[in-house]
């Protein structure tokens, strides 16, 4: 379990789809687009869609990996 120090920087586990989208390259609804079709890993909290930072950079890993594969 994590313990939360005041004052210290809060390192974030998620992005917004907007985010992600930026940080991806692509528009904002392709990246809803591609939530919706499961290719970008979400969590859903009420109505707001999160992106896990780890699990956007296992997408990006495999993509590259299967890229990279004769």
């Amino acid at each position: 379990m994590t313990t939360v120090i005041p004052n210290e920087p809060v390192h974030r586990l998620t992005l917004t789809v907007e985010e992600a989208a930026r940080a991806l390259g692509i528009s904002r609804a392709f990246a809803y687009e591609a939530v919706a079709r499961g290719e970008i890993p979400c969590i859903r909290i009420g109505k707001r869609i999160l992106v896990p930072i780890a699990g956007l950079n296992r997408l990006l890993e495999s993509a590259v990996t299967a890229t990279q594969e004769p």
